[in-house]
C-alpha cells in the first residue's frame, strides 16, 4: 500500500496562517510590556487622568537571600506633599498648649521620655523640605502642641487644655473648611487623645500620629481610627540609637536569661502573672523588681544592661496596649515578644512584623510559653534579630537627610491621607467654584473666631 498523499495548503491559507502568528507574537509583546509597567509602576501619566499629582507608594521590606532592604524610595524620592505648619505666636492660645500658662515649660524638657516624639515631629516638619509658607499651597496642616508633657509638669489642667485646644480651633478657618480632616495632631502617650476631653466633637475627624491604637481598658472608647490615624513608634532614647550607642548587645552565649519582663506591675494581669512565673523559673525568666526612686533607683543604663542580658523582652499589656519596650528591645537586638493582643504597630504596609518580633496570646502566659521560647534555635533567634537590625531605623527620629527613618515612615503615611477637595458640614460651593459658609460669605472672607 502506498501512504496517503498529502494535500498541499491554499496560498490564501497559508496567509492567514502567517497572520495569526504575527497578531499572536505583537499579542504577546504588548502583554509583555503592560505586566512590566504594572510591576514597576511606570504607567504614562495620562494613565490616570484625574491624578493631580503624581504620588509614589514606598516600597516593601524584603528578607530574602542578601538583598539590602529598600527603604521607602530612599532619600524620600517619590513623595510629594506640602504641610503647613502653625507658628506658636500665630494663634491666641496655642502657645499654652506648647509651653503651659506661664510659657515656663520648655521644649528641651519635653523632648526627653517615651513622649518625646511630640517635640522630635515638630522639629522635623520645621525643617521638611515638605514645608510650605502659605496655607492656600498646603495639602496637610500640622498643629504642634506639647499637652502631655505640659500636663505632666503641671503647665496645665485637664480643663485648661480643654478650654485652650477649643478656643485655638475657633481660630482656624482651614482647620473648619475641611472639618479637620486635612489638620494633624501629635498624641504621643498611651493616653491618646484623651487628652483633649473634647476630642470627639473637635477632632473626630483630624489625623492623629500616636503610639496608642486601644485605650479602651480605662476610657471605654478608642480614639484611633485605622482609616484616618497613623501610628507611631514611641521614642527610643537617643543614647540608645546613636551611632555610639552607651549600652552596646551581648552574643546570645553570654545572655544570663531566656527571657525577661523590665517592668512595674500596675496592677495588670499579664504584668502580675509574669512576676509570679518568674518566682517560679528564675533561671529562665529575670523580672527584677524595679525601683523608680531613692538610692537604689534603676539608672537608664543599668536598664539596658538588664534588657540585653536575654535573648527574648516580653512586652505585656500596661495602662495601655502599646509599650515603649517593644521599640528599646530592637536596639540592645532582643526579640521583643508581644503579650498585647489589640496593640497597633507602626508601617504595617512595608514591615512583616512576624520576620522581626513574636505575638503570643496573653491569655496563655504561663510555662507554655517560657518552654516555647526555649524550643526555639540559636539560628533562628539569630535571623529574628538580622531583621530587626535592618528595619529598626524606621523606629529613630532622625533627620530628613538619612535615608531611613521614622519621619519618612510618616510623610508616606501621611500622602496617602491627601485630599484634592475640601468640604465639611460648614462648607458649600457655588457654580464658579467658590467656597462659602452657611450663609454665603466667601471662604477668603471667614474671619475669626468661629464659633458653632
Amino acid at each position: 500500500m502506498g501512504s496517503p498523499t498529502t494535500k498541499s495548503r491554499h496560498p490564501s491559507s497559508l496567509l492567514r496562517h502567517h497572520l495569526r502568528s504575527i497578531l499572536l507574537v505583537a499579542a504577546t509583546f504588548i502583554l509583555t510590556h503592560l505586566l512590566d509597567r504594572i510591576s514597576t509602576g511606570s504607567f504614562p501619566s495620562y494613565w490616570c487622568p484625574f491624578a493631580a499629582r503624581n504620588h509614589g507608594s514606598p516600597e516593601s521590606i524584603r528578607f530574602g537571600g542578601d538583598d539590602e532592604p529598600r527603604f521607602w524610595m530612599r532619600d524620600g524620592s517619590g513623595l510629594d506633599l506640602r504641610v503647613y505648619v502653625y507658628d506658636e505666636d500665630e494663634i491666641e492660645g496655642l502657645r499654652g498648649l506648647l509651653y503651659g500658662r506661664d510659657g515656663r515649660i520648655s521644649a528641651e524638657s519635653c523632648v526627653k521620655g517615651q513622649w518625646g516624639s511630640q517635640v522630635k515631629i515638630h522639629r522635623m516638619f520645621l525643617r521638611s523640605r515638605f514645608r510650605v509658607r502659605r496655607k492656600e499651597e498646603a495639602d496637610l496642616f500640622f498643629v504642634p502642641t506639647y499637652v502631655k508633657c505640659v500636663r505632666m509638669l503641671g503647665g496645665l489642667t485637664d480643663r485648661e487644655i480643654d478650654k485652650t485646644f477649643i478656643k485655638v480651633l475657633n481660630q482656624m478657618p482651614f482647620f473648619r473648611r475641611s472639618g479637620g480632616r486635612d489638620h494633624v495632631f501629635v498624641f504621643p502617650s498611651g493616653a491618646g487623645a484623651h487628652l483633649f476631653k473634647s476630642w470627639s466633637t473637635y477632632l473626630n475627624r483630624s489625623i492623629f500620629l500616636t503610639p496608642e491604637g486601644d485605650r479602651t481598658d480605662k476610657k471605654n472608647t478608642s480614639a484611633f481610627s485605622t482609616w484616618k490615624d497613623i501610628i507611631i513608634p514611641g521614642n527610643v532614647d537617643d543614647q540608645l540609637t546613636s551611632g555610639a550607642p552607651f549600652v552596646q548587645p551581648l552574643p546570645l552565649s553570654r545572655r544570663k536569661h531566656l527571657a525577661n519582663y523590665l517592668g512595674r506591675a500596675q496592677g495588670k494581669v499579664g504584668r502580675l502573672q509574669l512576676i509570679e512565673l518568674a518566682k517560679k523559673y528564675p533561671e529562665k525568666l529575670e523580672c527584677p523588681q524595679l525601683k523608680f526612686s531613692g538610692p537604689d533607683k534603676l539608672g537608664r543604663k543599668e536598664y539596658f544592661e538588664h534588657l540585653r542580658n536575654s535573648k527574648f523582652c516580653l512586652a505585656p499589656r500596661g495602662e495601655s496596649s502599646w509599650t515603649l519596650r517593644f521599640y528599646e528591645s530592637f536596639f540592645v537586638e532582643c526579640v521583643p515578644v508581644l503579650l498585647s493582643d489589640q496593640v497597633e504597630l507602626p508601617f504595617q504596609d512595608v514591615i512583616d512584623y512576624s520576620q522581626i518580633s513574636i505575638k503570643w496570646p496573653s491569655t496563655h502566659i504561663g510555662p507554655k510559653l517560657l518552654d516555647y521560647l526555649k524550643s526555639i534555635p540559636d539560628e533562628m533567634i539569630e535571623k529574628l534579630i538580622e531583621h530587626g537590625r535592618r528595619v529598626r531605623c524606621l523606629f529613630v527620629y532622625a533627620q530628613e537627610s538619612q535615608a531611613c527613618s521614622a519621619i519618612y515612615g510618616i510623610f508616606w503615611e501621611l500622602q496617602k491621607r491627601i485630599r484634592r477637595f475640601h468640604q465639611s458640614s460648614e462648607t458649600f460651593w457655588l457654580h464658579n467654584g467658590s467656597v462659602v459658609n452657611r450663609d454665603l460669605v466667601p471662604f477668603s472672607d471667614w474671619k475669626p473666631p468661629m464659633l458653632g
